[in-house]
C-alpha cells in the first residue's frame, strides 16, 4: 500500500510545477505583448503644407523716412543781431514777398584794460596828427598868400618892363607850387580827421545807440513759394555769418530715403516698384529713383557695424499724397526685386539643409520621403522650386527632431 501513495505524491508535484510554468509563461507573453505595443512605432503628428503654382514676388524690405525733395536752409549772410523770428513751422511763405528774418548791426564788444588803453592812445595820437596837419595847412596857406602877392607885383613890373620874363615865370611857378602845397595840406588834414574818427570809433561802448542811417538792417525774404519746415533760431541774438536760421520747402513734394544693407541694395534696380506702408495711413506706392553710389558705416542697435547705402524713392505721380503725411515720417517699404508667373512654390518653413543642399519631407502614402530640391528665389513665405516637387504635393512644415525619412505620420493641419 505504500507504493501507490508515493505515486500520487509525485503526480501532484509534477502538476504544480507545470501550473507554475504555465502561469509564468502567460505573464511573460502578456508582458511581451505590452512592450511590443508600447514600443511599436506610432504615426507622428505633423503639420502639412501644399506645393502650389502661381505668381510669385520677392521684395527687399527696409525702413526709411520721408523728406522734402528740396529743402532751403536760410542762413545769416552777415554777422549781426537777428531779431526774433516771427514765422512758425507750417506757415506759408511767398517768394520775394514774405520777410523771414531781419538782421540789425551787432553792438560793439567790450574792451579790456589793455585794449582800451591802446584805443585811447590811438585817439590821442590821431588828435595830435590832426593838429599837426592843421598847422601845416596854415603854414602853406601863408606861403601861398605871399606867393600870390609876389606874383602880382612881378606882373605889374613886367608890364612896365622893369623885370624880365624869366622872373615872371619864376613868380608864377612859386604861386602854383604853393597852391599845390595848400591842396596837399588840406587832403592831409582830411586824412588825419578820418583817422581821429576811426580812433574814436574804437572807443564806442556797447550801450551806445547805432546811427547807421540806411544801413540799419537787412531783410531776408523767402526764395520760394512753400512752407516753413523748421525754425532753428527763434529768439533774438547775435549770430555769425553762415549761422542756420530756418528751413523752408514744399511739403507736398516729398520723397523717401531708405538705408539698406549693401548686400540687399545690390539686389534691386532703379525704377523698381515699391510698396509703402505702416506710416499711419493707407498703403501707398512708389518707385526707386536713385541708388546712392556711396556706402557708409552705421552702428546697429545691437552695436554691430554695418555697411549701408541710401535708396531714394519717389511717390507715384498718380498717387494722391495724403495731407497728413509730412517731412520726417517713418515708413516701411517693400522694394520689388523679382516677380514671375506660373512659379512652382513650396512653403519656406518646409525647407531645410541636408548634406549641403535643400531638402523637404514629401508625404507619400502616409509616410515621409526625404526629397532633394533645387530652389530658386525665396521670400518670407514661399520658395521657388526648380526641381524635386510638383504642384499639389504635400510636404511636412516645421519638421521636428521626431521626423525622419520613412516614418509614418498623421496630419495635424494642412
Amino acid at each position: 500500500m505504500v507504493q501507490p501513495a508515493q505515486s500520487r505524491t509525485v503526480s501532484k508535484t509534477v502538476n504544480a510545477t507545470w501550473s507554475r510554468r504555465a502561469l509564468w509563461a502567460a505573464i511573460a507573453a502578456a508582458l511581451a505583448a505590452f512592450l511590443g505595443w508600447a514600443f511599436w512605432p506610432k504615426a507622428v503628428p505633423v503639420d502639412l503644407g501644399v506645393v502650389s503654382q502661381g505668381p510669385m514676388e520677392v521684395y527687399v524690405e527696409g525702413e526709411g523716412q520721408t523728406r522734402v525733395r528740396d529743402i532751403y536752409q536760410i542762413s545769416a549772410p552777415v554777422t549781426g543781431r537777428v531779431l526774433r523770428i516771427q514765422a512758425e513751422a507750417g506757415d506759408p511763405v511767398e517768394r520775394g514777398g514774405t520777410v523771414l528774418v531781419v538782421i540789425q548791426p551787432a553792438d560793439p564788444t567790450f574792451l579790456d584794460d589793455r585794449s582800451r588803453a591802446e584805443a585811447e592812445a590811438g585817439q590821442q595820437a590821431a588828435e595830435d596828427a590832426q593838429a599837426q596837419a592843421e598847422a601845416v595847412l596854415e603854414q602853406v596857406m601863408a606861403e601861398h598868400k605871399f606867393a600870390r602877392g609876389e606874383l602880382k607885383r612881378t606882373q605889374t613890373l613886367a608890364q612896365e618892363g622893369t623885370v624880365s620874363k624869366r622872373a615872371l615865370e619864376i613868380a608864377e611857378l612859386a604861386a602854383a607850387t604853393q597852391m599845390a602845397a595848400v591842396k596837399s595840406a588840406e587832403a592831409t588834414l582830411k586824412v588825419r580827421t578820418h583817422e581821429l574818427q576811426t580812433a574814436r570809433a574804437h572807443l564806442i561802448a556797447p550801450t551806445t545807440s547805432h546811427e547807421g542811417g540806411g544801413d540799419c538792417c537787412i531783410e531776408i525774404r523767402s526764395p520760394i513759394n512753400g512752407t516753413v519746415l523748421r525754425v532753428l533760431l527763434e529768439s533774438e541774438g547775435v549770430v555769425a555769418v553762415g549761422t542756420p536760421l530756418l528751413e523752408i520747402g514744399n511739403p507736398r513734394d516729398l520723397e523717401i530715403v531708405v538705408d539698406l544693407l549693401t548686400s540687399d541694395a545690390v539686389r534691386i534696380r532703379e525704377g523698381a516698384a515699391v510698396i509703402i506702408e505702416n506710416w499711419g495711413g493707407p498703403e501707398l506706392v512708389g518707385r526707386v529713383r536713385r541708388i546712392e553710389p556711396y556706402g557708409y558705416t552705421k552702428v546697429s542697435v545691437l552695436g554691430i557695424e554695418e555697411q549701408r547705402i541710401d535708396v531714394v524713392i519717389d511717390f507715384i505721380q498718380s498717387t494722391a499724397l495724403p495731407q497728413s503725411l509730412g517731412h520726417g515720417f517713418r515708413v516701411e517699404t517693400a522694394i520689388l526685386q523679382w516677380k514671375g508667373d506660373g512659379i512652382v512654390q513650396a512653403p519656406i518653413s518646409a525647407l531645410f539643409r541636408s548634406r549641403g543642399s535643400w531638402a523637404a519631407y514629401l508625404v507619400v502614402d502616409g509616410r515621409t520621403r526625404l526629397t532633394k530640391l533645387e530652389v530658386g528665389h525665396m521670400n518670407g513665405d514661399v520658395a521657388e522650386v526648380l526641381s524635386g516637387l510638383k504642384p499639389g504635393a504635400r510636404v511636412v512644415v516645421h519638421p521636428g527632431d521626431r521626423v525622419s525619412d520613412g516614418i509614418a505620420i498623421t496630419p495635424r493641419s494642412e
